[in-house]
């Protein structure tokens, strides 16, 4: 087997991603999977990948500026991830990512082009103290090429923040998402956790949220592969962010009560709600994608947590329930660091599309629910669309509900990914629509 070099394996990446509707995460565990790589090259596959589509724009801004024609994708991904190393990367000395950018150029058979992939990167870095700060400039001359995102939604945020807290949410959204581990307490409390991460050599902090428990949540600073942790494999603990878990806080599930979990995948508020009741109840997650399915299933069974995962049509998921909560399809934009093409797919129209979904999905899931029970709404957008302004639109097309609280966690705010939830109660004799 021909062994394969990490730049390599992000310029192939990169460069069928640019021809496909494929997730860059999923292109990138397919190919490390594939070429047996270890951790470090691995990281770095994922580190140029993930880099080079997160700063996408702001690397187009610096090839335009010294080409006549618009390259081809190959030829891109290797100027992508020669530039990216050059202005991003200052752990690689800038002479060899310059070499070793040349190489993969001529691994993919640029011909005559590889000459020019060599010219621009070396006059890059001659000119790289002027460049730096054209590209410091860019993110307050025009932040959406300095801090890469479309124009349209640094206008939108523009008009809801300061300058200050738009140009801070834009480099949230381009830094690495943290780690964060929830004790999973149907099988270790945090103490026997904590030894056990001494032991396999895990380096974390406590995380303190007014919405969760004390030592119930910790960031996790460096840690080996989690699938090499027999904490993790065993179901000790569960990744997620501390914003997810605001929606089942809202919910308050109680011991005994019969729960739907309607959009569960992967099961993080799922496998929480049955530890909040220490599996005293019915706890029924409900998937329709088969593959998605799967995954809850299989974390369900990690983690011990009585959970019940059914498909679309199943019998079980009609209630009534005590509660449902309802994590609904959205824009993403609270979790752009984490999702890194979603920014790109995102269109106008497209919160109004995600609007329509939603309440269509509000509605389902209200006729599963019995009088005088509650629905915890739950999305991880910042977008007024699809959450305050999506409830005023619930609550005039479902009389017999009213809104008892809500909350939005917002990254500048909250330090967290953005959430939005609202708990909305029936009434216990609901008027006729």
């Amino acid at each position: 087997m021909v062994l394969q070099k990490p730049r390599e394996i992000a310029v192939r990446i990169l460069t069928r991603h640019a021809g496909s509707t494929a997730f860059i995460e999923d292109l990138v565990d397919r190919e490390s999977a594939s070429a047996r790589l270890n951790p470090p090259d691995r990281a770095l596959v994922q580190e140029l990948c993930y880099g080079c589509v997160r700063w996408r724009t702001t690397l187009d801004w610096l090839i335009e500026r010294r080409t006549r024609e618009a390259p081809v994708p190959a030829l891109r991904a290797v100027l992508y991830v020669g530039l990216y190393q050059l202005f991003w990367l200052d752990r690689i000395p800038d002479h060899a990512a310059v070499h070793a950018t040349v190489e993969v150029a001529r691994t993919f058979d640029l011909g005559a082009q590889t000459g020019f992939v060599n010219a621009l990167l070396r006059n890059y870095l001659r000119d790289s103290d002027a460049t730096r700060a054209e590209l410091t400039q860019l993110k307050t001359i025009d932040p959406a090429i300095g801090w890469s995102h479309p124009k349209w939604l640094v206008q939108r945020w523009s008009t809801q923040r300061t300058p200050e807290q738009v140009q801070a949410f834009l480099a949230w959204n381009n830094s690495p998402a943290a780690v964060f581990a929830r004790v999973n307490t149907l099988k270790a409390d945090p103490a026997k956790l904590i030894a056990t991460w001494r032991d396999e050599g895990v380096d974390y902090a406590f995380a303190r949220f007014d919405w969760t428990p004390e030592n119930l949540v910790f960031q996790l600073r460096r840690h080996p592969p989690l699938t090499k942790l027999k904490s993790f494999t065993d179901g000790w603990f569960y990744v997620q962010d501390p914003s997810t878990l605001m929606a089942v806080s809202l919910l308050d599930p109680q011991p005994g009560e019969e729960i739907l979990d309607f959009c569960a995948a992967p099961g993080g508020k799922a496998t929480f709600i049955a530890q909040r009741i220490d599996n005293d109840g019915v706890v029924i997650a409900s998937e329709n994608d088969p593959r998605r399915r799967q995954r809850l299933q299989e974390n369900c069974h990690r983690l011990a947590a009585d959970v019940t995962v059914v498909g679309p049509d199943d019998p079980r998921a009609e209630g009534p329930f005590d509660a449902v909560l309802l994590d609904a399809p959205c824009s993403n934009t609270g979790v752009l660091r984490r999702r890194i093409d979603a920014r790109w797919r995102l269109t106008p129209d497209a919160l109004n599309r995600c609007k329509a979904r939603q309440l269509d999905l509000f509605a389902q899931a209200l006729r599963q629910l019995r009088p005088g029970g509650r629905i915890v709404y739950s999305t991880c957008s910042v977008e007024p669309e699809e959450n305050e302004l999506c409830l005023q639109t619930i609550l005039a097309n479902h009389p017999g509900t009213t809104i008892e609280a809500t909350r939005q966690l917002h990254p500048i705010d909250d330090k967290v990914d953005g959430a939005f939830a609202a708990r909305i109660r029936l009434a216990e004799k609901p008027k006729r629509t």
